[in-house]
């Protein structure tokens, strides 16, 4: 069975004392683990430190396919790991429109997080655009299948895949309960395609302004193991209620 994670998306914000503050205000119950936060690179260390307590895991927003070497900018899985990191986004539609990532490069982070033993959350949906011409499902899955190339998982925890409509991140606006389960569903058949039964427990988080009025709906549907949520993260009150809602 799937299990239910919330991992809280940063982004470029939070300075150094709103992140005290907020694992200072955190109270979570329930914490199988599957509470996370990507902060910004540079509070990864501080967000380890504060969080200890909590049980919360900290991720990066982005990771290098590269070992090391002269890569101005980049975070080695490695020296990830080596801070205390445990997961790392990838492929995020952020990274993919103003970075121009391709699947063919976010599939080499995938293999080289899951080589250094990082897990990867794979970072896939479709523009407003693509779902008016009719082609999520498309776009979605092809995202998916590409980003997988000869992946190969031990077991299902090695992996997590997220679908965030891109015209609903940061919009104010949610794909219905339903809108999403049909995509939802979609990307689990591929999933049982690709890695068989394993296919079967990969968490599938849902992204797009996700808050705690909408929560329990979201997660309500059958292949909804979750979500990755931006604004709605940054304060510990809201966090804790988009936690909270994965017990229900």
């Amino acid at each position: 069975m799937a299990k239910t994670y919330m991992i809280g998306n940063w982004k470029m914000n939070q300075t150094l004392a709103e992140v005290e503050s907020f694992f200072a205000n955190l109270s979570l119950e329930n914490n199988q683990n599957n509470f996370w936060i990507s902060p910004q690179t540079l509070h990864v260390q501080k967000c380890i430190t504060l969080g200890a307590s909590t049980g919360i895991l900290i991720g990066s927003q982005n990771c290098s396919d590269q070992d090391y070497g002269a890569y101005t900018g980049e975070v080695s899985t490695e020296s990830l790991i080596e801070m205390g990191g445990h997961f790392s986004l990838v492929g995020h539609s952020e990274r993919r429109a103003y970075y121009q990532e391709s699947d063919e490069f976010i599939n080499k982070k995938i293999k080289k997080s899951i080589e250094k033993g990082l897990v990867p959350v794979l970072c896939i949906g479709e523009t407003l655009e693509q779902r008016e011409a009719g082609d999520t499902f498309s776009i979605v899955l092809s995202q998916l299948k590409n980003g997988l190339i000869n992946i190969k998982l031990n077991n299902e925890a090695e992996l997590i895949v997220a679908y965030e409509p891109v015209w609903a991140i940061g919009t104010g606006k949610t794909a219905s309960p339903e809108q999403a389960a049909e995509v939802h569903d979609k990307i689990r058949e591929k999933l049982r395609e690709i890695f068989g039964e394993l296919g079967e427990d990969i968490s599938i988080l849902y992204g797009g302004s996700v808050k705690p009025s909408n929560v329990a709906t979201l997660l309500a549907q059958k292949n909804i193991n979750g979500g990755l949520v931006g604004g709605a993260s940054l304060k510990s009150e809201s966090f804790a209620e988009l936690c909270a809602a994965c017990s229900l």
